[in-house]
């Protein structure tokens, strides 16, 4: 697993802008696969069937190594270039947008349509939720109560987050650390405590923090 953090589409959502009473429609979905993606595009189609385009582009891996798109009718580079452009300068991963033009009876132009189809994504990934994930391993750490507030703090200053404190007649702290600051941190806290604090190491996942809390994936 690459020590690198990717962002990712969380919880997709849609948005919608109008411009000279042409519809643009833009519904998002998280992939891992082309076949998902085409699947989800089947399914707007079906759902816009009345709309003159359906038109979409797409990003998957790691490295971005999925990419596709398509204008389905609009003129050549107007529309599924553009948003897979906004994807990709994003820095997203794993993901599909569809954005649907319902005509209004103005033609927009090449720079019009660009514009559109571009402001379109940018408004349904506002209305989507982005996520980084990166790879870590959980770190329990136990002490005793003269080390306890030297651990908090250290793990305040470099951002980790906790997931658990147990007082006992010692207290276990488990917190969730990416891969690139576990050798640092460790030494952090066994200087911090003289080296008076144990460690136990869990296995690598990714994972992304949440309203606050780990999501391990």
């Amino acid at each position: 697993m690459e020590d690198k953090s990717v962002k990712i589409l969380y919880q997709g959502g849609s948005g919608e802008i109008v411009e000279k009473k042409s519809r643009f429609i833009a519904n998002l979905e998280t992939i891992e696969t082309e076949e998902e993606a085409l699947a989800f595009i089947a399914r707007m189609k079906k759902q816009y069937w009345d709309a003159r385009h359906n038109c979409y582009a797409f990003v998957a891996g790691n490295h971005q190594e999925l990419q596709r798109c398509s204008d389905d009718g609009e003129p050549n580079g107007t529309a599924g270039r553009p948003m897979l452009d906004v994807l990709l300068r994003e820095g997203l991963h794993n993901l599909v947008v569809v954005v649907t033009r319902y005509f209004g009876g103005t033609l927009l132009g090449t720079g019009g349509l660009v514009r559109a189809y571009q402001q379109a994504v940018q408004e349904g990934l506002r209305n989507s939720i982005i996520i980084e994930k990166q790879p870590g391993r959980t770190l329990k750490i136990d002490t005793d109560y003269n080390g306890i507030g030297k651990i908090q703090y250290i793990l305040a200053q470099q951002e980790i987050s906790v997931i658990n404190t147990v007082y006992t007649n010692k207290v276990e702290i488990e917190a969730m650390v990416p891969l690139g600051k576990l050798e640092s941190l460790q030494e952090a806290v066994t200087e911090g405590t003289n080296g008076n604090a144990g460690f136990w190491l869990g296995e690598v996942v990714d994972f992304a923090c949440i309203d606050g809390k780990i999501k391990k994936f």
